[in-house]
């Protein structure tokens, strides 16, 4: 009786490693899908007329709208895997949540605008990206926890339509869906005062002091992702325009 037992047992412990090792399998294959669309979107980005010593700054919004007219823009930090088109839906706010530029269905998603803010006259532009692991997406961010790699990668740009806009980063904090602190509301600025008390929350929760300040009158962009450190944590980096 107890071989019987122990060879059920170990029966399903079989099925249970195959069934495992299946959708690990299943989920490499997405990721590697994943990472190919992205690269192919890259490819369509850059203006293959200009030289290699500026083609980095050049994207070819133009020639990604004709694909999806969703696209808004293009963010991009130097030596890091963020190089991703950014979407905004505004009917339909998450809609690229699990959807690839091709708008297929897709477990990385793609960055998208809040369906608050406006590309052209929001003072703070709102972007959320999944944080996958390896660094995909916007993983990356994860790594503006220590100082040192800040100080490394200070800046982010943001391609449009009408120009390429760089922000360099005046905070990096930690935060959760249910704080006081709804940082995410504060896209279009009243006043002076506003705009201090906003910056100076992100200051008091950042992880380390970035020394760069900001006045009333400058645009921000802010990247939010998930952080998995806490229960429903957020990974916030504001920035502010400098070009």
């Amino acid at each position: 009786m107890k071989k019987i037992i122990y060879g059920i047992i170990i029966i399903l412990l079989i099925g249970i490693m195959l069934i495992s090792s299946y959708f690990i399998f299943k989920d490499k294959q997405e990721d590697k899908k994943q990472e190919n669309t992205f690269e192919e979107l890259v490819e369509i980005a850059e203006d293959k007329d200009t030289t290699e010593e500026i083609k980095e700054d050049i994207i070819n919004i133009d020639e990604l709208y004709q694909i999806n007219s969703d696209i808004i823009g293009w963010i991009k930090i130097d030596d890091t895997s963020i190089n991703y088109p950014v979407m905004q839906t505004k009917d339909r706010p998450q809609f690229y949540l699990r959807k690839d530029f091709y708008k297929k269905y897709s477990q990385w998603g793609t960055p998208f605008l809040a369906e608050n803010c406006d590309i052209s006259t929001s003072d703070n532009l709102i972007i959320y990206g999944h944080h996958i692991n390896n660094s995909k997406m916007f993983g990356e961010l994860e790594k503006y926890r220590k100082e040192e790699f800040y100080k490394n990668h200070k800046y982010i740009k943001f391609y449009t339509k009408e120009e390429i806009a760089k922000y360099e980063i005046i905070s990096v904090f930690r935060t959760v869906t249910d704080s006081k602190f709804k940082y995410y509301e504060f896209v279009k600025v009243n006043d002076t005062r506003e705009f201090e008390t906003f910056i100076q929350r992100c200051k008091e929760l950042s992880f380390y002091d970035t020394e760069n300040k900001a006045q009333f009158g400058d645009k921000l962009i802010t990247l939010v992702t998930c952080d998995y450190s806490v229960k429903n944590g957020r990974l916030v980096v504001v920035a502010k325009k400098v070009l």
